[in-house]
């Protein structure tokens, strides 16, 4: 159930071609929401482009009954996101959910990576996220502004690789662990405009995972359908989540958490400068208390 009457509701889905946005695309279909199924066409390298992806997707939900119109647009950009947003007010009269799940990879060891690799990786996962967020969030304020109220969700992308970390990954990690700040400062300063604002961390096999061996290895004995991560999107658009807000949710198989962000673990204090050597005696102490970094499953290795 969505948090308004599912045949009023409007939701903008990015990189809805394939994978996980389709998934969601599908699910809010369903649920009765009008769809705007963005996808700009290209290979998991973001190479190339297409308008086919985004049409089939749009096309499979049409012939279910469904409402939904294609969007190509870049939203890595400006305008191209500005575009998004503008056609599902255009198109369907309003906006009311915003699933920022466009992505693409580039995995190499930190010390192969070029500059285009870590920029268009970061461009799509982190501006690509802040781009379309930024357009709707005018809108509601807009709205806000004028007296309307706005019962709006915005729910971001991130993933274990940003939370936990994984070798060959620092551009995508970077960019997913940024979406995670993104969310917790977003929600806070687009509560007052009436807009939640939450993230999901999958782990789903779909053509961005699909050569991660340790991906299809979890998924002989785990259901890592892209389809399986969608009720928790929807979810979070709906009325069970209207005060959900600045969280980070991990979804895995049957499992789904809440991810529970950095905080200040054993300490030390000293009324006055630390010195080297007081470090040197005080650090490995809280070192050795402190408990280890959660493995790519969000779980701690024990100790």
């Amino acid at each position: 159930m969505l948090a308004k009457d599912p045949g009023d509701h409007v939701v903008v889905v990015t990189g809805a071609g394939n994978g996980l946005g389709r998934a969601h695309a599908h699910a809010f279909a369903a649920a009765g929401a009008a769809v705007v199924v963005n996808d700009l066409g290209g290979g998991r390298d973001g190479s190339g482009g297409s308008t086919g992806p985004a049409q089939h997707v749009v096309d499979e939900i049409t012939a279910a009954g469904g409402r939904a119109v294609a969007n190509t647009d870049d939203i890595s950009t400006w305008h191209g996101a500005k575009a998004v947003i503008d056609q599902a007010v255009d198109t369907f009269g309003g906006l009311d959910v915003l699933v920022n799940n466009a992505g693409i990879l580039r995995d190499r060891m930190l010390t192969s990576m070029s500059e285009a690799e870590w920029d268009s990786v970061i461009a799509v996962h982190l501006k690509g996220t802040f781009c379309p967020t930024r357009h709707a969030a005018e809108y509601w304020r807009n709205r806000a502004k004028g007296g309307a109220a706005n019962d709006a969700r915005v729910i971001n992308t991130t993933s274990p690789s940003g939370l936990f970390g994984n070798p060959g990954q620092t551009n995508y990690g970077a960019a997913k662990a940024g979406i995670g700040g993104f969310t917790v400062i977003a929600a806070m300063e687009l509560a007052r405009y009436g807009v939640t604002v939450n993230a999901v961390a999958p782990t789903a096999l779909t053509r961005l995972t699909d050569d991660l061996p340790a991906v299809h290895k979890l998924a002989e004995t785990v259901d890592l359908s892209p389809e399986g991560v969608s009720p928790l999107v929807v979810w979070l658009a709906g009325p069970s989540a209207s005060n959900v807000t600045g969280r980070v949710f991990a979804a895995i198989g049957g499992t789904v958490a809440v991810v529970e962000g950095w905080a200040h673990g054993p300490q030390a204090h000293t009324d006055g400068r630390w010195t080297q050597q007081q470090l040197d005696e005080v650090l490995p102490a809280l070192l050795a208390k402190a408990a280890p970094n959660a493995d790519m499953t969000g779980q701690r290795p024990p100790q």
